[in-house]
């Protein structure tokens, strides 16, 4: 019996070998895209006051040059989404999926021999052009390898991939509290491996070879972009990307920060606060799994914008209710519980974004609108942070969080996703 056509796949046992192995190759590549993002998160304080001279982790210059090193990454990450975007858009999704991961790995490794802040921030920002690289081609590999009606479901599971990256990141410096900080980046080089599979076993998909053979030396530009009816599907995405992900980074980067600075852990050790952050990103991340399906239900309810909208109000409400006035660590895991569960909002800009563009444009085009949102998510890092108390980043988490409410106006009047039938696999 003939094997179904890859779109019309009803259950799992229709897909194809090479289905399978692009759907794992872009799941793994997620997989290591959180584990090498979230390592600096993690050790941010202690290994920054370790490189300016091992002053105390509530030095307030801790503060200000770990979150340059932050902004320096997310915008190493937006440029490094446009320009393995353009990549994989021109020599393949396969082939840039390689050069994304090696390119993260290795930089990320790297950062283990830092000797000064700037030298963190130079391999935080190399490290992250691989990683914005990554979530283009791998969101573009999967939207054209696999059913267009299961795109939700497919987004809740690529995005677990990240996920339980930050949860393997959040176990390995758990299980290195006794090293050195700067330990935790060496984990970060094991991703390379997965470049020796991905070259033999990945395939280049069917789609991207037939447009890219019926375009001859026709190939799109940049700019279109910004031309014709692609031009509102941009901005608009721009737009939304650009105030969530400012939030939401915010969040991810200055809530451990203000775990370790609360006052009623003032007496406990840096092994001790190493593992507390360990368990508080292990519950964001738990809860963000269940988030993200929770998503994929929404989206097949009410379709992509209108959850992409309601989800970026849960969030505000969400971070009003958790900083709006001071908590111990303990009440405070109640707000990292509903914040994680909103988190599933980023899982369905991953299938929704690419198909809103012409194929030889798509990892450009999901690659750009995603990723730019991280140079404002960037220096929003670093204006929130100024903005709050030295020692205290309760209120730039709780004014990081008024950013979900015109992210909400403008995904409602954002396109409806092509072909947004969505059955899920049975």
């Amino acid at each position: 019996m003939s094997r179904p056509n890859s779109q019309d796949a009803a259950s799992l046992r229709d897909l194809s070998p090479q289905q399978w192995k692009s759907g794992i190759a872009a799941w793994l590549g997620w997989l290591f895209d959180g584990l090498d993002m979230h390592l600096y998160v993690l050790v941010a304080a202690p290994f920054v006051a370790e490189l300016l001279g091992n002053v105390s982790s509530k030095d307030p210059s801790v503060g200000y040059y770990g979150s340059w090193i932050q902004a320096a990454f997310l915008i190493g990450w937006a440029l490094g989404g446009g320009f393995f975007g353009r990549i994989a858009d021109r020599l393949g999704r396969s082939r840039a999926l390689i050069l994304t991961i090696l390119t993260y790995a290795l930089f990320t490794g790297l950062a283990f021999f830092a000797q000064t802040w700037w030298q963190l921030l130079i391999t935080r920002f190399l490290a992250a052009l691989g990683i914005g690289g990554e979530w283009a081609v791998g969101a573009s590999l999967l939207s054209e390898t696999w059913p267009r009606r299961w795109r939700p479901w497919m987004a809740a599971v690529l995005q677990t991939g990240v996920n339980l990256g930050i949860m393997l990141a959040s176990l390995a410096n758990f299980l290195l509290a006794g090293f050195p900080p700067r330990s935790v980046f060496l984990v970060g080089v094991l991703p390379a491996l997965l470049v020796l599979w991905i070259r033999r076993a990945v395939p280049e998909p069917a789609e991207w070879q037939g447009a890219k053979q019926q375009s001859a030396q026709a190939q799109p530009g940049f700019l279109e972009l910004f031309r014709g009816p692609v031009r509102r599907t941009t901005l608009l995405t721009l737009t939304v990307c650009a105030l969530a992900l400012t939030a939401h980074w915010a969040f991810m980067f200055w809530y451990l920060q203000h775990l370790r600075n609360l006052p009623g852990l003032s007496g406990w050790t840096d092994m001790q606060m190493s593992q507390l952050v360990s368990q508080a990103m292990w519950l964001v991340m738990l809860a963000s799994i269940a988030g993200n399906f929770l998503a994929a239900v929404l989206a097949r309810w009410m379709k992509y914008r209108r959850a992409i909208a309601c989800l970026c109000l849960a969030y505000f409400l969400s971070m009003l209710a958790t900083y709006g006035t001071p908590l111990d660590h303990r009440h405070l895991y109640y707000g990292f519980t509903a914040i994680g569960l909103c988190q599933g909002l980023f899982a369905l800009f991953t299938m929704y974004m690419p198909p809103l563009f012409p194929t030889l444009l798509r990892t450009t085009g999901a690659g750009f609108c995603y990723n730019f949102g991280r140079i404002a998510a960037g220096l929003g890092t670093v204006l929130f942070g100024l903005l709050s108390k030295v020692g205290d980043y309760r209120l730039a988490l709780l004014y990081a969080g008024f950013l979900f409410i015109p992210a909400a106006g403008v995904a409602w009047m954002l396109p409806e996703a092509p072909e947004e039938k969505c059955a899920g696999p049975t």
